[in-house]
């Protein structure tokens, strides 16, 4: 069995099997708004190519204190009705170059340049077993995502190779994405010498012309005092519903893996523009998959974490797989 059908087996049979934690086991609404600062780098895999940056700012606001319209308009929305509702805001930028930039042309079949600045607003809905996330995310592709000069101030401020190829990224183009994510929690729970073990399965949807896509994974923890989270928060290529956690005590903290796999309909990054022809563009992957190694601390109100990130190559003159790692810090107050 490959991991592609060793993951959905796994995902199929955490949804298949979950819905015996029926009830609600949250039942006190929390009263902390949650603050979060993703930063994901290819520096820790030691490259300088592809999605080669990414970083995101979030807030999640506190349960029970949502306005009366915002509570029945989340009836119509495909979340769980009895879960406790919070507001879900974010800003952040995503960067993209080529594996050679010191070239003013990028090699042919080499990635575009292109950057991606964007909002987003959404909810997020926990139930002590699943938490459903629904994201409405509008931005820019193109120059109007200042990531010339993300990169430019960067390389400049560290001694870097300045890129000189950005006059030929991505034109500018609106972005809009749709984003739904579901996860379960307590598929597998159990505490053998005082040590947590758990396992977190997801599946998650994105449709707009930025991304169109489907993924599926599953996230095993081991360690003390499990928070109750949904695993670290992260840009790509996961979806940003693990913002969101609970201390249970003092000090707490894990170490986790995640397999995950995407089939990719759409990713404008690899794709090029929408409405126009002749630009920057490769022959992307259809299906791509990814490892997620790391360890996570929580004390008090905080919560540091780092992730290793393996994927699949993502198109088809690809010359090695994408390798970064993400720092995040999430504090509750």
């Amino acid at each position: 069995m490959n991991l592609s059908r060793l993951i959905i087996s796994l995902v199929a049979y955490a949804i298949t099997t979950n819905y015996v934690f029926a009830a609600d086991e949250r039942v006190i609404e929390d009263d902390k708004g949650i603050f979060n600062v993703v930063l994901e780098n290819d520096i820790f895999a030691g490259t300088d190519r592809d999605y080669t940056n990414g970083i995101r700012f979030s807030y999640l606001s506190p349960e029970g204190n949502l306005p009366e319209w915002i509570r029945k308009g989340a009836n119509i929305l495909p979340i769980a009705g009895d879960g406790n509702k919070r507001i879900s805001l974010a800003i952040g930028q995503s960067m993209f170059a080529p594996e050679d930039i010191s070239r003013k042309v990028p090699a042919r079949g080499d990635h575009p340049y292109a950057g991606w600045l964007y909002g987003s607003v959404g909810m997020v809905s926990d139930t002590g077993k699943t938490l459903d996330n629904v994201m409405l995310t509008v931005g820019m592709v193109g120059p109007w995502a200042y990531a010339e000069q993300t990169q430019k101030f960067v390389h400049h401020v560290v001694g870097s190779t300045q890129p000189q190829g950005w006059d030929s990224q991505l034109k500018n183009e609106p972005g809009i994405v749709l984003t739904y994510e579901r996860k379960w929690r307590g598929l597998l729970e159990a505490s053998p010498f005082g040590i947590g073990v758990d396992m977190t399965p997801h599946v998650g949807l994105n449709i707009g012309n930025v991304n169109t896509d489907a993924s599926t994974g599953i996230t095993f923890r081991l360690g003390y005092d499990l928070p109750a989270d949904y695993g670290p928060p992260r840009i790509r290529p996961s979806l940003p519903g693990s913002d969101f956690f609970i201390p249970t005590k003092q000090l707490g903290g894990y170490l986790f893996t995640t397999l995950g796999e995407s089939a990719i309909a759409r990713n404008i990054f690899l794709d090029g523009n929408t409405f126009r022809s002749g630009g920057p563009h490769v022959d992307k992957e259809r299906f791509v998959g990814s490892v997620q190694v790391g360890a996570a601390i929580t004390y008090g109100s905080a919560r540091l974490s780092f992730t290793q990130v393996f994927m699949d190559k993502e198109y088809k003159t690809q010359q090695h797989a994408p390798e970064f790692g993400v720092v995040t810090l999430s504090y509750r107050f």
